[in-house]
């Protein structure tokens, strides 16, 4: 049997939102390859060997599977979201890139998903209806200065931005950071929409005015999503829609 390695994206946490393509890509599968809790959505079944592991061996994870799908297996490594959405496509590709030159020719294929953040902002309305940019907060894998100058020039740009990775209790003080970062830069009260575990029972979704967010509104299961100069807030009953337009200018 020829191997195959399937770089998969669950979806934001709900099952409807898994895409049939990724659905029949687990179907087939001899083996699962992922984070912990990732791999922890995926039912057991005769045939199929789950390969969980620690958020923080990425690389060791996809030459694992890597490995696997050259003995003939056909693998799945399974990400949230989308899996090439700061997350575990980028790795693999990494691997192969410093790997055995015989895991170039290996069928490996890409299977998109939805991320948490379009997600997020189709709960909210369309916060990103117009030019808009993705950052991931957490400074594991990059410094925080990095961080800071990328959102600086982004509120210099307008664009709006959707953070990933906000605040974990490791690494509580960037979020608090980010946002004195985009109060001085923006200066006015744009919409912040605050959106923990979006399509599952733990849901929250709230929308806040710059000036009034604080760093415990989110958390490592949050996406929160900063409008633009041009975002506009409409109010009703409940949790207000957030959209920015797709017009610029008169």
């Amino acid at each position: 049997m020829t191997g195959r390695l399937v770089i998969a994206g669950l979806g934001p946490g709900a099952e409807t939102l898994i895409t049939p393509e990724v659905t029949q890509a687990l179907a087939d599968a001899s083996d699962i390859v992922g984070y912990i809790p990732y791999v922890a959505r995926i039912a057991p079944r005769p045939g199929l060997t789950l390969h969980p592991s620690d958020n923080r061996v990425e690389i060791d994870r996809a030459r694992h599977a890597l490995t696997m799908a050259s003995d003939g297996r056909q693998v799945v490594v399974v990400s949230s979201g989308d899996p090439g959405v700061f997350a575990m496509a980028a790795a693999v590709f990494e691997a192969v890139e410093n790997g055995p030159a015989a895991w170039r020719d290996l069928d490996i294929q890409v299977l998109p998903g939805i991320t948490a953040m379009l997600a997020a902002a189709a709960r909210a309305g369309a916060p990103l209806g117009h030019d808009f940019c993705a950052i991931n907060l957490s400074d594991n894998l990059k410094p925080w200065p990095l961080i800071e100058r990328r959102l600086r020039l982004a509120a210099e740009g307008d664009f709006a931005m959707a953070f990933y990775n906000p605040r974990s209790t490791s690494r509580p003080a960037g979020f608090a950071r980010a946002l004195e970062v985009l109060t001085a830069c923006c200066g006015d009260d744009r919409p912040v929409i605050f959106a923990r575990a979006v399509s599952t029972p733990e849901e929250r979704i709230s929308v806040v005015p710059l000036p009034q967010c604080r760093p415990e509104m989110a958390d490592m299961r949050t996406v929160v999503i900063v409008g633009s100069s041009t975002t506009r807030v409409i109010a009703r009953a409940g949790v207000p829609l957030v959209y920015t337009p797709r017009k610029v200018g008169p």
